[in-house]
């Protein structure tokens, strides 16, 4: 099965958050506007009201409830415990500028690093892709290289130098992981048209129940609010997929390409959705 063994070891780094080892700099760094997913506007570089002086979120558990849900769905992908610790040496925002100003703008570039650090990742577990695992390990060194530069190097970089060739490696490696076995059953019968099954395709609310989407390429679909309860995902490309309240209920997704942590808490779902070994059930799922 896609997923379950990897021909090459996968690179050891941390690519979720650690809030602990950072200094809330998603709290600070970066803005957000009033909205269904903020409660209230917030510009960059101004301290959150709910940031505590221990660096923790003080509604942490109440988020949804307080009209944050937004913070509840973002995942720096272990950036900023790594800004913090790796780049800055252990310190602090809250230490003046240049530090503050300096840190604020590393951030969010860490953050893309990283986030491609962990597609790579994803990626160099695909026995169907093994002949793409040296070009990929390759990339992952350099994309590593360049999280772990300094301050100066991070903000001096071309992210699209990085960030393309990387892209392409991954879509190859997808195709070669959807191809690798059966895909969905053409006798199937859907309520959309299949030719709507496609990258970037527009799927808002669409109704996906029970369907089998095996093998599917939906590259940055936009599935808001669509009802995919009970279908089957496994080797569909997700990456980039919008899944904003859709409904995953009883959906197989343990071996869906490249779905994340944020997509899934983003998602609706239940204790009958199978999920990735290496992403946790969000809290508000029933």
């Amino acid at each position: 099965m896609p997923g379950s063994l990897a021909t090459t070891p996968p690179p050891e780094r941390a690519l979720s958050a650690d809030c602990a080892a950072c200094t809330g700099l998603c709290c600070v760094a970066l803005a957000f506007a009033r909205s269904a997913d903020f409660a209230f506007d917030k510009a960059a570089g101004e301290e959150c009201v709910n940031l505590d002086d221990d660096f923790l979120c003080r509604i942490h558990p109440h988020l949804r409830d307080r009209g944050f849900k937004g913070c509840t769905v973002f995942d720096c992908f272990g950036a900023g415990q790594h800004v913090t610790q790796h780049t800055f040496d252990g310190a602090s925002w809250r230490d003046g500028d240049p530090v503050r100003a300096r840190m604020f703008a590393v951030f969010p570039i860490v953050r893309q690093l990283h986030e491609l650090l962990w597609y790579l990742r994803e990626a160099l577990a695909m026995p169907a892709a093994a002949a793409l695992h040296p070009a990929l390990r390759s990339s992952w060194n350099e994309v590593a290289a360049a999280a772990d530069a300094a301050p100066e190097a991070i903000l001096a970089l071309d992210i699209d130098v990085l960030r393309d060739p990387a892209a392409e490696l991954l879509r190859e490696a997808a195709r070669l992981t959807r191809e690798s076995g059966p895909g969905a059953d053409a006798r199937t019968r859907l309520r959309v048209p299949r030719s709507r099954l496609a990258p970037g395709a527009d799927l808002l609310g669409a109704d996906l129940r029970g369907a089998d989407l095996r093998g599917a390429e939906l590259r940055g679909t936009l599935l808001i609010a669509a009802d995919l309860r009970d279908a089957d995902l496994t080797r569909a490309e997700l990456i980039g997929a919008d899944l904003r309240d859709a409904r995953l209920h009883g959906a197989r997704l343990e071996h869906a390409i490249y779905l994340t942590q944020p997509q899934v808490d983003a998602a609706q779902g239940d204790s009958r959705t199978r999920l990735p070994s290496a992403l946790r059930r969000p809290s508000h799922w029933a």
